[in-house]
């Protein structure tokens, strides 16, 4: 089979390099990384042609660069938490973590905490998974036993709770700062 299997990539995947190659420079910020992204959308497609050949293999080339692509900006997002521990090292002026704005935001927090334990335990999962530690859905699914619609559908509702719930919240600090405002007052 190996032998096989090299001879389709050669001639199914390997002829695609220049558009592959074109594709990346027009889509990546970094073209110091084109060739480390090439090399490894390759290994991913052999990888995953060694378990079934895909009936498009040019289409399945450049649909898995992009998702190579989505990934690696989706860890490129995750911030650990270590860093946030230390504010000496993160070299942050006194004057912006003002009494106010640590007091919002630890008030911002805890009603995103508070709307996490609202939700099922199976939404929180799906969430912490997807949106914390970037987990794609197919990922999420897997470590989770449900199908993927099961996990898009659990994502979309709980970011859709969490949202509501955020947005309430700042639609009522809001309110509470501009008195009047949304309040039902008698005139005499």
């Amino acid at each position: 089979m190996s032998r096989e299997l090299d001879q389709w990539f050669v001639t199914q995947i390997l002829c695609h390099e220049a558009a592959i190659t074109r594709y990346l420079r027009r889509v990546w910020r970094n073209s110091a990384e084109i060739a480390d992204l090439r090399q490894e959308v390759y290994i991913r497609v052999y990888e995953s042609a060694a378990k079934a050949l895909p009936a498009l293999p040019k289409s399945f080339l450049f649909t898995t660069a992009r998702n190579l692509m989505v990934d690696r900006l989706r860890h490129e997002r995750i911030v650990s938490i270590d860093y946030t521990q230390d504010f000496d090292a993160l070299n942050v002026l006194a004057d912006e973590l003002a009494p106010e704005r640590c007091l919002n935001a630890r008030q911002e927090l805890t009603r995103l905490s508070d709307a996490l334990d609202e939700l099922s335990d199976a939404c929180r999962a799906v969430i912490w998974l997807r949106r914390v530690e970037g987990l794609s859905q197919k990922e999420a699914a897997a470590r989770l036993g449900m199908p993927e619609g099961t996990v898009e559908s659990h994502l979309s509702r709980g970011m859709r709770a969490l949202m509501s719930t955020v947005l309430e919240g700042a639609k009522t600090k809001s309110q509470e700062a501009r008195p009047g405002v949304g309040h039902d007052t008698e005139h005499g």
